[in-house]
Formats: structure tokens, C-alpha cells, sequence
């Protein structure tokens, strides 16, 4: 575990995440390394474009890697190969979803994140069982996406390569000890498969968009009926005011009902 297990599993991870791509069907949209604008948007520049998730260094996405993916899940306490499944799982589907999962696999509820429970209780399991049982998950859960079709060949490629390095990783006794040769588990510097598109939930956005819209549409008419009516100018302020807030709590209400999608366990 720790930082040992860091190092490989970063360079794992990017040679399966690739370069930029912004394929239509993907939910994160504009991403280089494995880094979506979102993200981006959330940890570096609020308003980047595309074009700035283009011209991102890889220096940035390793940053995020290890704050907001690597730490985030406390993969430094996790047993090594649990560690590097957990860290990938949570980069491709989100962290809020590999956590859950992982709480889920040892019995306890949703909430709570990786704490210090969670950590007693993998000590009390067979590292190997909780890796190949995530690794189950994660592949099943893949295959109930709409966006399987697209995505899936690359997937199961990746998953299958995650887990065979993450047994392999679970059974080295001494860090000395060199990855096998083997083309299957996929030793440093062997040349992995990318596989491209986030494991999520596809954000429903022109619905979004569709709601606001039509939130904010009513309330100008609404304001300009008040107007003809001869209601004074506060009043139509007022009725622009609330209409505008509806429509921001609507958006709001949206973003948390996707999120909920997508760490959901169907």
C-alpha cells in the first residue's frame, strides 16, 4: 500500500485513460488524462473551455490524481491491489460511487465514506475476494449503462486488466519483488489498452436545460402580463426575482438527482 502502490497505479491508470477526447456520447464531455472540464472547471480554472482541457498539463491531472482521487478515497490505508482498484474504479465512475461500493461489499450503508471502520472491517476480509468482488461489481454495473454499446469493449478490457494487476499487486510479499512478464497482468512499461468514456450515469442535460428554460420562460411572461396590467415596476421585479430563483433551484434539484443516478446500485 501507500505510496509505492501510488506510483504504479497512476501509471496504470493513464495509459488507460489516454489523451484528449470529447466523444459525443461520453457524460464527461471534454477530458485529457482521464481529467473531465468538470473537474478541471472544479480544481484548476472555474471557467475553462475545452479548449483549455485540451492544453491541460499532465503535471495538473497528477495533482488531481492524488488529491482528490487517491487521498480522497484514503487509498494510502487500503491494502495494496485494493488500493489500485479502488483508485481506478473511483476515477472512471466517480468517487462518491467507489466508496459506496466498496461500504456496500463489507455491509455497511452508503453514507460514511472510507473511514476508520471501513478500514478495520478489510482487515478482517481476504484482500484477493474484496478485489475480484469490486471488480464484479464495477463490470456489472458498466453493462447497465445506456452508454455500454459505445464504451463497453474498452471496458471490460480495462477491468480485466485492473484486476488481474490488483491480484498481482495483493500477493507481492516484499516491494522488491517485480511484476510478472506475463502479457496478462500487464508489467511497467507494457503497452495497456485505452479505454475511453466516463463509467456514468449520461447527465441528462437537455432535460436540464429544458426545465430551466421553460421555468424562466413562464416567469417573463408573467412579468409581462403584470406589465400590461399596469403593475408597478417593483412587482415585475419581484415576479422576475422568484422565477429566477425557481429556475436555479431547479437546477440545482437536477444536478443532485443525476449525482444520485450515477452512485446508485442499479
Amino acid at each position: 500500500m501507500a505510496r509505492a502502490s501510488y506510483d504504479e497505479a497512476l501509471r496504470r491508470l493513464l495509459t488507460h485513460e489516454g489523451n484528449y477526447s470529447n466523444h459525443p456520447s461520453d457524460p464527461g464531455g471534454p477530458t485529457k488524462f482521464g481529467i473531465t472540464i468538470a473537474d478541471y472547471r472544479r480544481y484548476v480554472r472555474p471557467r475553462a473551455t475545452a479548449a483549455d482541457v485540451r492544453a491541460m498539463r499532465l503535471d495538473e491531472a497528477k495533482a488531481i490524481y492524488r488529491t482528490k482521487y487517491w487521498d480522497a478515497l484514503r487509498c494510502d490505508a487500503l491494502p495494496a491491489g485494493l488500493d489500485y482498484g479502488v483508485f481506478d474504479y473511483g476515477v472512471n465512475s466517480g468517487v462518491g460511487r467507489a466508496s459506496k461500493v466498496l461500504r456496500r461489499l463489507l455491509g455497511f450503508s452508503d453514507h460514511g465514506g472510507i473511514d476508520d471502520a471501513v478500514l478495520a472491517a478489510i482487515r478482517k476480509r481476504k484482500v484477493r475476494d474484496l478485489i475480484t468482488r469490486l471488480c464484479d461489481e464495477r463490470m456489472a454495473f458498466l453493462k447497465r449503462l445506456r452508454t455500454w454499446p459505445v464504451f463497453g469493449a474498452g471496458w471490460s478490457r480495462r477491468v480485466a486488466e485492473v484486476r488481474s494487476a490488483a491480484l498481482v499487486m495483493a500477493t507481492r510479499t516484499t516491494k522488491d519483488t517485480q511484476w510478472t512478464t506475463d502479457e496478462t497482468h500487464a508489467p511497467l512499461g507494457h503497452p495497456l489498452s485505452a479505454a475511453s468514456g466516463k463509467g456514468a450515469a449520461p447527465l441528462n442535460r437537455p432535460a436540464q436545460h429544458a426545465t430551466a428554460g421553460a421555468i424562466a420562460a413562464a416567469g417573463a411572461a408573467a412579468a409581462q402580463q403584470a406589465h400590461h396590467a399596469g403593475a408597478r415596476l417593483g412587482v415585475i421585479l419581484v415576479i422576475v426575482l422568484v422565477a429566477v430563483a425557481i429556475a436555479l433551484g431547479g437546477w440545482w434539484a437536477w444536478r443532485w438527482h443525476q449525482r444520485r443516478q450515477q452512485e446508485a446500485p442499479n
